[in-house]
């Protein structure tokens, strides 16, 4: 079953908890750019530092300095075996980045976590009212979706042209959709 994988899916297509389940599974670390960013945040390091500094400003975290924090995370031992890459590649830059790293042990599968928009706006407006985030409102998620489409489109169609990438219907049930993706792992 392929071990290194990388997860796609606009926001609120539930990325985080099915990469934890198959992480899970498979006994493979899931690496999350967000868990990274907070992690150095947290250590006060130099790159916790640097992080910090763009987070704070209300900027974004530049690409080079993503790619080192998740090229340091790539050395650690617990990734020979295998591992999920949750936020990272944004771009398609990051994307020819991480192929650089990976040279000696390419990716094995991109998966794509494929929902209906208005039901994702739902479900994250129940998100936000849960967790009390008066900020997300319906056209504050609707322009995070677009965005997130029109920057992940590119890489969409780079790993579907390599042959890696895996869309999997992420409506529904989650376990259901834990079930289709493992399913389309095992015969990818």
């Amino acid at each position: 079953m392929s071990r290194r994988l990388v997860v796609l899916g606009a926001p609120g297509a539930g990325k985080g908890t099915q990469a934890a389940r198959i992480s899970e599974h498979l006994g493979i670390p899931t690496i999350s750019t967000g868990a990274l960013f907070r992690s150095h945040m947290a250590a006060r390091d130099e790159l916790g530092t640097l992080v910090a500094g763009y987070i704070d400003a209300g900027n974004l975290v530049p690409d080079e300095v993503t790619t080192r924090m998740v090229a340091e995370r790539l050395a650690e031992p617990d990734v020979v075996e295998g591992f999920i890459l949750d936020g990272y590649p944004r771009n398609l830059a990051q994307a020819e980045q991480l192929d650089v790293m990976l040279a000696d042990r390419p990716l094995d599968a991109v998966v794509e976590f494929v929902v209906d928009t208005e039901a994702v706006v739902e479900r994250l407006l129940r998100r936000a009212e849960i967790e009390g985030r008066s900020d997300d409102t319906a056209d504050v998620i609707r322009h995070r979706i677009e965005v997130y489409h029109e920057n992940t489109a590119p890489l969409v169609d780079h790993y579907r042209g390599r042959g890696l990438l895996l869309e999997v219907d992420a409506m529904g049930q989650i376990d259901d959709v834990t079930e289709r993706t493992l399913a389309a792992l095992e015969n990818a």
